[in-house]
């Protein structure tokens, strides 16, 4: 493993399984420390496979009193960088929680540290750890430590500063309950995480509920994410008397979870709190990796998934026909008449419903079988709360055009809904083919292009590399799918580029 001297965040960190990695990851893992931190010194060091990364906070003081408060699981990574952390850890027990606290303060007491910081831990599936760093400030993932003991971290940090003592000893550190946090990060995940910026049209975080729910943001509806910064623009909190309820509260609260103008990793949290080994606690550093080789899609939605955001998707429709067909001063005998069965285009699938409007919702029947949906939901309105089957829920959706985008458990899909007349008479209609781009390289995200690596004429072999990119403290190197002749440059370094700017063309 190649990692900056100065990093941090997964910043300047590159693994390499040959020698060719190795050298390709020297140099990106220079120019990335270099233009992060302003030093390029990197370092080498055994790779462990099939690691968990758990960390220890500890708070020290000017007296000599060093205590540590529990354990963070921080396992849940994406190319190094943590996703999702929890406290305590599922898979730690009492023994080696309390090895790896008395030695994180062992460390801590040797160096007279004082403040607020965290032992980095690497820990095997055998419970063996081994000691990886120390980060002498406050971690990000700090909110679930403060929660599970019941203490404010930054107030014990300032107390401390001023030079009183520790208020509390080892023993009367408590821990009770569990606490999940999410990183809410600007970049799409159906576009390989690629990062994205631009204006926080709306901004809606979840209702912090007292004690259960709690989001740390410093961005606000309308400001502007820009390029050069880090990609997380909220952390979001649950707490449970138990992990089943944390996980319970963070299913609703990312439901509720209101971002538009750019794309954000919403979709892709939701989906991987809802995962069966996370909710088995089965799982490491290379969780990701192995569950979503390909990158993360839509493609795999769950039935009873579809059929919910279809009928939402059908329910607004008819919510608002039945808003516009009040109209006054209609010809008499010539009102629009409403029918009860509705066509839902959706990834790929069609539904036909019947739709009966209720008191208080509406009962669609598909297939044979009958489901009850209850809302107050109004049109216009974001956040569609009820019950479906008498199950709660939390819907996102949205008229988007003649489209309806609906958002549940990570899971988005753009409906249209028409009349089965409609739908009947929309099968005949011939699809245009889409455009062929493939003789073009595009900007996948808005960035500053670094680096052009061919020029016109050049023969390019697949794999080569063609240009290198740079957006939010990440480089990128693009490189070419298939042999191919470059025939002209159309953008040169330094350049900013905005998505799907062409940059090179082929022959």
């Amino acid at each position: 493993m190649i990692k900056a001297s100065a990093g941090g965040g997964g910043l300047g960190l590159r693994v390499a399984d040959n020698d060719k990695e190795a050298s390709d990851g020297f140099s990106s893992c220079r120019a990335e420390a270099k233009n992060a931190f302003g030093d390029d010194r990197v370092f080498v060091e055994k790779f462990v496979e099939e690691p968990r990364h758990i960390e220890i906070q500890v708070l020290g003081d000017a007296h000599g009193n060093v205590v540590y408060l529990w354990e963070r699981e921080c396992s849940i990574q994406r190319r190094h960088q943590k996703v999702i952390e929890e406290a305590p850890s599922p898979f730690l027990d009492e023994v080696t929680r309390r090895a790896m606290g008395e030695q994180a303060v062992a460390l801590a007491k040797a160096v007279r540290y004082q403040s607020a910081g965290t032992v980095e831990f690497i820990v095997g599936k055998d419970r063996r750890f081994y000691f990886l760093e120390m980060n002498t400030r406050l971690q990000v993932e700090h909110p679930v430590t403060e929660l599970i003991t019941g203490l404010d971290l930054v107030e014990l940090m300032v107390r401390v500063a001023a030079g009183e003592k520790l208020p509390f000893t080892q023993d009367q550190v408590r821990r009770e309950g569990w606490a999940i946090e999410c990183r809410i990060n600007a970049e799409d995940p159906f576009r390989n995480f690629l990062p994205s910026t631009g204006r926080l049209v709306r901004f809606m975080p979840p209702d912090e509920e007292l004690g259960a729910t709690r989001v740390d943001t410093g961005f606000y509806e309308g400001d502007e994410i820009s390029i050069y910064y880090d990609s997380m623009i909220a952390k979001l909190i649950t707490y449970g008397g138990t992990r089943d309820q944390a996980i319970a509260r963070m299913h609703d609260a990312l439901n509720a979870f209101v971002i538009r103008g750019i794309s954000s990793n919403l979709a892709f949290q939701a989906a991987l709190i809802r995962h069966p080994r996370f909710i088995a606690g089965n799982f490491n550093t290379g969780f990701i990796a192995e569950e979503f080789p390909k990158g993360f899609h839509p493609s795999t939605l769950l039935h009873e998934d579809c059929l919910l955001l279809a009928s939402v998707a059908a329910y607004a429709r008819r919510r608002y026909i039945r808003r516009a067909v009040r109209i006054t001063e209609q010809l008499k005998g010539h009102e629009r008449r409403v029918g009860k069965e509705w066509v839902v285009l959706m990834q790929g699938q069609r539904f036909h419903l019947i739709l009966n409007l209720v008191d208080g919702g509406c009962d669609i029947t598909y297939e044979g079988e009958t489901h009850a949906l209850r809302t107050n939901w109004k049109p216009g309105e974001i956040l569609l709360r009820g019950t479906w089957n008498g199950e709660k829920i939390c819907v996102q959706v949205e008229r988007i055009g003649q489209k309806y985008r609906v958002l549940h458990w990570g899971i988005q899909a753009d409906a249209i809904v028409m009349t089965g007349r409609a739908a009947e008479l929309l099968a005949h209609r011939p699809e245009k083919p889409p455009p062929d781009l493939s003789k073009f390289l595009f900007s996948p995200m808005p960035c500053l292009l670094t680096e052009i690596a061919v020029k016109a004429g050049q023969e390019v072999r697949a794999g080569e590399k063609l240009v290198v990119i740079e957006s939010m403290k990440m480089q990128n190197i693009l490189k070419a799918k298939n042999d191919c002749v470059v025939t002209d440059v159309l953008a040169k370094p330094g350049d900013s580029l905005s998505v799907d700017q062409p940059i090179i063309k082929f022959q």
